[in-house]
């Protein structure tokens, strides 16, 4: 089978084996993926990661390693995955809590010890598994994980309804916060460096500012980080009222000195971010809360592979599919 394998170096092998599941296990032929930042720091290095890329999907169950009746029903369902599943040993302490997420020998999809889904077939447990509504077109299942991950704040985080947000970063992930924050009925403004980014998110309800003409204060009672910069918590850090929260959603890896004094000053309470469950942005999408067509800026086929990820590298770029 086709698939996209990064192994020192990024490229289509043609002639990848093809996955067989394990007991309790689907096999998914793959119809459409997204690329993610993420993948782009794998081709650099992040996580010394080998092996097939992507996380982001939209897919058919073909097969199912099973005897159970209620697990054959899968197959001919199409659906999409959460991305990280646990160890599910007797005495591990995550495992059994379901905290599957921060189980130290988990497996991430595509990103720590299991082959990712930028292939023509892949391989999941059934209980990862999530049915796509009928009413979604893969065009808008494709973006359930990042979907998932904005939805993670208001699981850890309840933000009050009078209550001011600030989203900085104009990327997907910023994006995708400040629509589905927006989409709670919440108060957001969304600061980036992008108009024709921005204007994604204000065709949809959002308010939208640039950052070249935002005067920062600290009047906002949540900000959300998400440029992916150090300058950009630098920046947040100057915008949290005392006692304000300020949420991180982007993982900055820097050397760069930075001042935490105004976080010990104004009592600001520092909330880090993840991945998210994947029913309540299901339900979004099935609602017809936000759209995401207007993120997709080309789909490639994926004999088109490498051409695809060069494209995702454009600042004017929001998002690269693959269809299979």
């Amino acid at each position: 089978m086709k698939a996209i394998v990064f192994d020192k170096e990024l490229k289509l092998d043609t002639n990848y084996p093809k996955p067989e599941p394990k007991t309790g296990e689907a096999l998914i032929k793959v119809s459409l993926a997204g690329i993610c930042n993420t993948d782009y720091e794998i081709t650099k290095g992040y996580m010394g990661y080998v092996g097939v890329l992507g996380h982001e999907f939209v897919g058919v169950v073909e097969d199912v390693n099973s005897d159970k009746a209620e697990d054959k029903k899968w197959i001919g369902k199409r659906v999409v995955a959460e991305i990280s599943w646990g160890c599910d040993e007797p005495d591990c302490e995550w495992c059994a809590k379901k905290n599957y997420r921060h189980c130290p020998n988990r497996h991430t999809l595509g990103i720590v010890a299991k082959d990712g889904c930028f292939a023509e077939y892949m391989t999941m447990p059934l209980n990862v598994l999530f049915e796509v509504p009928d009413n979604v077109a893969d065009e808008q299942a494709v973006f359930v994980e990042p979907l998932a991950a904005a939805c993670e704040i208001s699981e850890q985080l309840h933000i009050e309804p009078m209550q001011k947000v600030v989203v900085l970063g104009d990327g997907k992930l910023g994006l995708t916060t400040a629509l589905t924050l927006h989409a709670q009925n919440l108060d957001v403004l969304l600061i980036g460096k992008h108009q024709n980014k921005l204007d994604i998110a204000k065709a949809q309800g959002v308010e939208t500012q640039l950052l070249q003409e935002f005067s920062p204060a600290p009047v906002y009672d949540v900000v959300v980080e998400a440029t992916g910069t150090a300058s950009g918590f630098e920046t947040s850090m100057g915008l949290v009222k005392p006692r304000g929260v300020l949420v991180l959603k982007s993982t900055v890896a820097t050397g760069k000195e930075l001042n935490l004094a105004p976080i010990v000053i104004n009592e600001i309470t520092v909330l880090g971010s993840r991945c998210g469950q994947f029913p309540p942005a299901l339900r979004l999408l099935k609602n017809n809360r936000i759209d995401f067509k207007p993120f997709i800026s080309k789909i490639y086929s994926v004999d088109e592979a490498l051409e695809a990820f060069e494209a995702n590298k454009a600042k004017d770029t929001v998002k690269i599919l693959i269809k299979f």
